[in-house]
């Protein structure tokens, strides 16, 4: 029989993948990117904390702050927690068990040069490993009169190890257009839609992967949705 490792083995292998994941590999990748700017995502993929291209923006909602919470609110999005110590806590218990989580937190994506103005959710069955969401970030300038919120919606298959840092994170299906035609489908049904833009060719390169190293395709086109 396989001799197994002992507690204080296991605990200086737990402390030593964690030292390098949240410490070590995120200083590298960041050193990376500055050296590289080439290499850093245009204003329509958003980035991550440590410079990698996260997820692609694929919606713009357009309307006041309390018209965003209240349409998404009405289409049965559930506004995400801030991240802390406690909320972080809750999301990892509720994975492991299974639990349903309505408001859990998501990670940090910037946009602009920072991170999101506000966030949503839709849990589904079985805890917040599998859920809808979707980051906005407001533009600095007006759509025909009205703000504008830059969105990337994208659905958690699962959670597992990042591909890029091995960190604890969740990873994206890679069908990013299905989830902004359920957002948009979602917020007609509502009836908080005015009217439906689409502009195409908004993204030029049509698939790549996120910062978790999960793949993602689309057909480029942006989805501008004014609000009532």
């Amino acid at each position: 029989m396989a001799h197994l490792p002992d507690t204080k083995t296991l605990l200086l292998i737990t402390l030593l993948w964690a030292v390098a994941a949240y410490v070590i590999v995120p200083r590298l990748w960041l050193l990376y990117f500055r050296r590289h700017p080439l290499l850093v995502a245009s204003a329509r993929v958003t980035l991550t904390g440590d410079g990698h291209p996260g997820d692609p923006v694929n919606i713009a909602l357009i309307g006041s702050e309390g018209e965003i919470v209240r349409a998404m609110t009405a289409a049965g999005w559930f506004p995400a927690n801030p991240i802390t110590l406690a909320s972080c806590v809750r999301i990892a218990a509720d994975t492991v068990f299974h639990r349903p989580d309505d408001d859990a937190p998501v990670s940090n994506l910037f946009l602009f040069g920072r991170k999101q103005d506000l966030a949503f959710e839709q849990p589904l069955a079985g805890g917040p490993r599998r859920r809808h969401h979707v980051r906005f970030w407001r533009w600095d300038e007006l759509y025909q009169g009205r703000p504008a919120w830059f969105g990337a919606a994208t659905f958690d298959a699962a959670v597992g190890l990042s591909h890029t840092t091995g960190q604890v994170t969740h990873h994206i299906a890679p069908d990013i257009d299905a989830e902004r035609g359920r957002l948009v489908g979602e917020l007609q049904q509502a009836g908080m839609v005015r009217s439906v833009e689409w502009k195409d060719g908004f993204h030029a390169e049509l698939e790549g992967r996120n910062g978790g190293g999960d793949p993602w395709h689309t057909d480029g086109r942006l989805a501008i949705v004014s609000l009532r």
